[in-house]
């Protein structure tokens, strides 16, 4: 399913978009050495709550995890860069974080990544990874608008990350949005310029660079959710949700508010 939504569905969805932004923007200030992944995922559940919005996440059932996620937001540590289930885990110096938040309010939902060193250790491959998805992801933002095509948004993630010199792995990638998650079209991280489907302005997508530093092979924790490296190298992972709109396409997941602690 495709959905175009209208003035008043995209007023909705940023509404949406402000508030992952600002969560995902809290808990990056909250996050320190010592945070345990379990009360980062309280922390979301306490905002959304307050937020009077519903988690994406927490009784979310496809097919390629086991059983509900049971969860409010996504926390990859390290190895793991997709569905990281939240666990009693707590961050170390120099853990590279991945928070991946989707939220539905007022019948639209947005959908926001972010990655980021926690502590003040800075490994150089960590930083690298982190920029390479952050450099991608804007590539693909600016190749949206009314007129392009999916394929020219996979050409430019994919151009970046080539030229950055990671493997991409097109298991998991973009996606559409609107009154669910998950919607068509797919927007794989790599492809062929003038391909695909068609932007139209009202169209929601969620674009989703996510590396791994020396292979393009996941394994399935033992969680039933977790991605994870097969080679155990660190990964990364940056997202956003935009919109088509006449001049070309807008970020609804920019935060509004400085971070908390």
């Amino acid at each position: 399913m495709i959905e175009i939504l209208d003035a008043a569905g995209l007023a909705r969805a940023r509404e949406t978009g402000a508030l992952v932004a600002d969560i995902l923007h809290t808990l990056k200030g909250r996050t320190t050495v010592g945070t345990n992944l379990l009360d980062i995922d309280r922390w979301t559940a306490s905002m959304i709550v307050e937020a009077g919005a519903e988690s994406c996440y927490v009784d979310y059932e496809p097919s390629f995890g086991r059983g509900p996620f049971g969860h409010y937001i996504c926390t990859a540590v390290n190895d793991a860069v997709l569905h990281g289930r939240p666990h009693d885990r707590t961050l170390a110096d120099g853990d590279l974080l991945t928070l991946d938040l989707a939220v539905s309010k007022g019948g639209v939902a947005a959908d926001s990544a972010i990655s980021f060193i926690v502590g003040d250790a800075k490994p150089p491959e960590s930083i690298a990874l982190i920029r390479a998805t952050e450099r991608a992801l804007s590539a693909g933002i600016a190749a949206a608008g009314p007129g392009a095509r999916v394929g020219d948004i996979s050409h430019a993630i994919g151009s970046v990350l080539h030229e950055e010199g990671y493997p991409i792995n097109t298991e998991f990638g973009g996606h559409g949005i609107g009154s669910t998650m998950h919607q068509d079209p797919h927007v794989p991280n790599t492809g062929r310029p003038r391909r695909g489907y068609k932007l139209r302005p009202g169209l929601l997508l969620a674009l989703e660079p996510w590396v791994m530093a020396d292979t393009a092979r996941l394994v399935t924790d033992a969680d039933g959710w977790t991605l994870r490296s097969a080679t155990g190298c660190r990964t990364a992972h940056s997202e956003h949700t935009i919109a088509i709109t006449d001049d070309g396409a807008e970020i609804l997941t920019l935060p509004s508010r400085p971070s908390q602690r």
